[in-house]
């Protein structure tokens, strides 16, 4: 048995503690990185880690806290300066000194953070989110989309109790200009460490949403917001941002569009007049299109210093391949967000969205109603015009048709007399060569009548010569039977009568 004597652990822990304090004697400033970060009755305590650089793998651990007499004075300085509350996956410069219980073990005690070094690892991050997005082409796609011209249906991504909602929906249905507005609200949350994964959540459910505009009420009176329509579960949905790169149709964003029914707007109001009354003027009454003209994204009412879950690489993806435009108001105008850049349209607050909204369809009533006067003068002009053309019409259509009258007169006149003449002609002609036929026709019966004479008279003569009874003179004899000339023995048979004509006389016989 070992004759030194044992310690006990408080014994032990308490040569610790001595020995730490004798040599670690003085603070010092260490680089590391938050895995976790939380406050607990004033104080705040921190688990910090340093991974390897190239397999981010941890490589030392270590546990800090920040007595509540020195948080109350770095927290307020820190947000101030970077913009954001210290979170898990920051990377911070912290001064400590070493301490050890017997009873709780080993920490380092936090006297004072740096917030330049974060801010400066910020800016890195940044910088390589915003080169990724470059790289990945998706940067500038948002801008490349036009905002509708009627964009009248919004879609918000907001806390619905946030003051700045609030101050939004108000703006739209109190605008001077009488315009109405379909707001559809898209809960989220939009401060803390869940804005990445909420925001890009109600970006789904967006995207999701059936192809059926929400009308505001044709009502003229009672504000100027049409009804909002409730927050369907797309908890499963995979992400905008997966479906665009597979290439799966976005139907009803703009991608891949539906069709519904035709409306019958034979009846309806002019469009600068639905611009007033809330009838949704996207796709002109056929029906087509997404159900949303754009997306708001806003926050206001919250601390100014929790901005970090607007500089991520997923949301800012999410946002920049989205097929809607994209107006963010986030209610900050120190720095610009991520999210700002990757955005269509960049405001300072909710009221400002609200209002570059209202300005925009103000903008396109101003252009209906400049249009409208364009189209007015212009047809008064053309139609002044004609007026003036069919007065001087009326005026010359009568001379020039005594002209032409005139004309076409002695056109007649002339084709006339040349017919007749032409016609006198030929009857002189033709006659003439009547007289001509009249003196050879008698010439013509003679000269033909002597031709048919000696015709008949060559005719008789061999008829003559072909007379039977010449050949019986001469001595030949014809046999006949029943009155037909026999020419061949075999038409004759034993008993039949037959009878042969002679020169002088007949002789009948019967066949033996």
């Amino acid at each position: 048995m070992n004759a030194t004597p044992a310690l006990s652990l408080f014994e032990l822990n308490a040569l610790v503690r001595q020995t730490i304090e004798q040599t670690l004697t003085r603070e010092y400033w260490v680089e590391a990185e938050l895995s976790e970060c939380r406050e607990s009755r004033g104080h705040c305590y921190m688990e910090l880690i340093q991974k390897d650089e190239r397999s981010a793998t941890p490589i030392a651990r270590a546990s800090a806290k920040c007595w509540a007499s020195k948080w109350m004075i770095i927290r307020p300085y820190f947000e101030r300066t970077t913009g954001q509350t210290l979170h898990a996956g920051l990377k911070v410069l912290l001064k400590v000194y070493a301490q050890f219980h017997e009873a709780f073990g080993f920490s380092w005690i936090v006297t004072d953070i740096d917030p330049t070094f974060t801010l400066g690892d910020m800016a890195r991050r940044r910088q390589e989110i915003i080169r990724q997005l470059k790289q990945e082409g998706v940067f500038d796609l948002q801008k490349e989309l036009t905002l509708p011209v009627f964009c009248q249906r919004i879609a918000v991504i907001s806390s619905a109790t946030a003051a700045g909602y609030g101050d939004f929906v108000k703006q739209l249905t109190e605008n001077a200009f009488g315009l109405r507005f379909s707001v559809t609200l898209f809960p989220a949350i939009m401060q803390g460490e869940q804005v990445e994964q909420s925001i890009i959540a109600a970006l789904d459910s967006i995207y999701q949403t059936p192809n059926q505009i929400p009308t505001p009420s044709p009502s003229r009176t009672g504000g100027g917001l049409g009804q909002t329509t409730p927050l369907q579960d797309y908890t499963n949905a995979p992400p905008a941002r997966e479906r665009l790169r597979v290439g799966e149709p976005c139907s009803g964003m703009g991608l891949g569009v539906g069709i519904s029914p035709q409306q019958d707007y034979t009846n309806a109001p002019p469009v600068r007049e639905r611009l007033r009354v809330g009838e949704p003027c996207s796709g002109m009454g056929l029906g087509v299109g997404p159900p949303f003209d754009c997306v708001v994204i806003l926050r206001g009412g919250g601390a100014t210093a929790d901005l970090s879950g607007f500089d991520t690489l997923a949301l800012a993806e999410n946002v920049a391949q989205f097929p809607l435009p994209i107006i963010t108001g986030i209610g900050h105008d120190r720095d610009e967000s991520i999210l700002d850049m990757v955005s269509h349209t960049r405001v300072k607050t909710p009221t400002a969205a609200a209002a570059f909204l209202i300005d925009h369809l103000k903008q396109v009533l101003t252009n209906l109603d400049d249009s409208q006067a364009r189209i007015t003068r212009f047809a008064q002009h053309r139609l002044t015009a004609l007026h003036a053309q069919l007065t001087t019409l009326q005026e010359i259509i009568p001379r020039l048709f005594s002209v032409v009258k005139a004309r076409q007169e002695a056109r007649l006149h002339s084709l006339y007399s040349h017919l007749l003449g032409s016609m006198q002609r030929r009857v002189g002609t033709e006659g003439t060569k009547l007289s001509a036929c009249e003196q050879k026709i008698p010439m013509l019966l003679r000269h033909t009548l002597t031709v048919r004479q000696n015709q008949l008279a060559l005719l008789e003569e061999k008829t003559k010569a072909l007379d039977p009874a010449l050949l019986l003179h001469r001595g030949y004899s014809i046999t006949l039977k029943d009155g037909h000339a026999v020419r061949d023995p075999k038409q004759l048979s034993k008993g039949d009568e037959i009878e042969t004509r002679l020169e002088k006389g007949t002789i009948k016989s019967i066949i033996k």
